[in-house]
């Protein structure tokens, strides 16, 4: 276990909210926080601050919210909606003002039992920590939980990390990933580690490949400055992808424990592989159709040319025991033909087929993460009817996840597990800073190689699935790609 790992905190009666007019927490933060207050599963005594440069009073900040709550929660989960817009209170602070943060203390009333959420620009951080630390709100009984992007590279990733610890110990540090919230992403580890099913099969010996792809329809939507500045590698990959990858490949924990469940992640990350020039392929969105929709290349939306990528496909490895030898194909972009996020794990063909000629095909399991929920592992099975031929066989699907069987009475947000484990003080499902540095070691990396070897983006059609190279990529090996 790694320095900072820790049992459970006590649970927090404040939670201060910075960013708390911006999308993310209309969109999220407020409907997942009222979502656990209509379930009964925050504590009565838990006040809610928001913060933000915007000039509101208590009363127009809880307006806002209610306007937030009425356009993105379901309305069979807003009862008690009162009550909960009676947790809210407000306070405007410039975060680059130190004086900002002085009334700010004063309505928190310190840092015991408080949690603190910083959905604000990464630049941000590192006044608003000292802010918060000049103000007596960073103390032992303070954690604190940072979004995501964190850093562009793994040195201004340290200098993040860094000016953070040097208020917060790690174990009270929560590094939000939300795809580690999604239940279905959770439902991997128990997938993996509570049937016997599964874990013997889990390795080199029984398992040919595995596919992770996180396919997006939109395009900039807003975000040109943040997507120039990052690309599909650094907004996918670094951070949502690789998550996905070390819980696929992770080796199976001591216990579900926030300590035990990361050691064996930041082990995956730290072995893969460095990536060779043709193992990757980079390309970025043309003028096209998205779901008949007529749509504008990425040069065209942005204004001007672009050698970012909004593509990447790679082929990586995992060099220890269990994975030797095994391909993980990782592919993600925008204006792709279909929104999707899913994992695909391959097996290998029996290795006698009784049957002659029905063969069959191997057995594959896929992961829906997003936009639907579910596990299907197909299996094979005999044709209904009298051959005198030999049998005749055919894959059948077997929807482990049954409709809605994950998502409970209602579907919930990933925010909400987040945001609950976040007030108790629960790590398992945030990502530790050794693993934040492992993933921008490797991602660097793959940038470092595209720079050296001139790669550039390869065009594709928006509403296709990407560079005709990043087929090639998986095909070479005999593999196609899930679509």
């Amino acid at each position: 276990m790694t320095a900072g790992d820790s049992a459970k905190g006590p649970v927090a009666e404040t939670l201060l909210l910075f960013g708390a007019t911006g999308d993310l927490a209309q969109r999220m933060l407020l409907p997942s926080l009222a979502a656990l207050h209509a379930d009964e599963l925050v504590p009565p005594s838990l006040r809610i601050v928001g913060t933000a440069r915007s000039k509101m009073t208590d009363k127009s900040f809880r307006n806002f919210a209610r306007g937030a709550l009425e356009k993105y929660l379901p309305a069979d989960r807003r009862p008690g909606m009162a009550d909960f817009l009676n947790r809210l209170s407000y306070v405007d602070c410039d975060v680059t003002s130190p004086e900002g943060f002085d009334a700010l203390a004063k309505a928190v009333g310190g840092p015991e039992k408080l949690a603190i959420f910083l959905s604000t620009a990464p630049s941000l951080f590192q006044s608003t920590i000292e802010g918060l630390e000049r103000a007596g709100l960073t103390g032992d009984g303070a954690r604190i939980s940072l979004e995501k992007p964190l850093g562009a590279d793994l040195a201004s990733s340290r200098t993040i990390n860094d000016a953070v610890a040097a208020a917060f110990s790690e174990d009270r540090i929560f590094r939000i990933d939300h795809y580690l919230g999604k239940e279905t992403v959770q439902n991997l580890l128990a997938l993996r580690f509570a049937n016997l099913l599964f874990e013997p099969l889990w390795n080199a010996n029984y398992i040919e490949h595995v596919q992770i792809t996180v396919a997006e329809t939109v395009g900039l939507e807003g975000r040109a400055d943040f997507y120039e500045g990052t690309g599909a590698v650094r907004d996918m990959v670094q951070n949502h992808m690789l998550q996905l990858l070390a819980l696929v490949a992770m080796e199976p924990p001591t216990q579900f424990e926030a300590g035990a469940v990361r050691d064996e992640k930041v082990k995956v990350l730290r072995a893969l592989r460095p990536v060779e020039a043709d193992e990757t392929v980079t390309g970025q969105y043309r003028g096209g159709a998205v779901k008949t929709e007529i749509v504008p290349g990425y040069d065209e939306e942005l204004g001007r040319d672009s050698d970012v990528e909004t593509f990447v496909a790679i082929k990586a490895h995992v060099d220890n025991w269990r994975w030797k030898g095994v391909p993980f194909y990782l592919r993600t972009g925008k204006r792709l033909h279909e929104r999707v996020t899913e994992i695909v794990v391959q097996f290998r063909p029996v290795p006698h087929s009784i049957f002659g000629t029905a063969r069959g095909k191997a057995n594959r399991l896929l992961i829906g993460i997003q936009p639907e929920e579910n596990v299907t592992l197909t299996l094979m099975a005999k044709v209904p009817g009298l051959e005198q031929e030999g049998m005749v066989l055919r894959p059948v699907p077997l929807d482990i996840a049954l409709p809605h069987a994950f998502t409970g009475k209602h579907r919930r947000i990933a925010y909400e597990r987040l945001l609950l484990d976040l007030l108790n003080g629960d790590q398992t499902l945030f990502v530790r800073r050794d693993e934040v540095e492992a993933q921008w070691t490797w991602i660097d990396a793959i940038r470092a190689l595209w720079a050296r070897e001139g790669v550039t983006p390869k065009g594709y059609n928006a509403g296709s699935w990407g560079p005709s190279a990043a087929i090639a990529l998986a095909e070479r090996d005999g593999v196609s790609w899930n679509e």
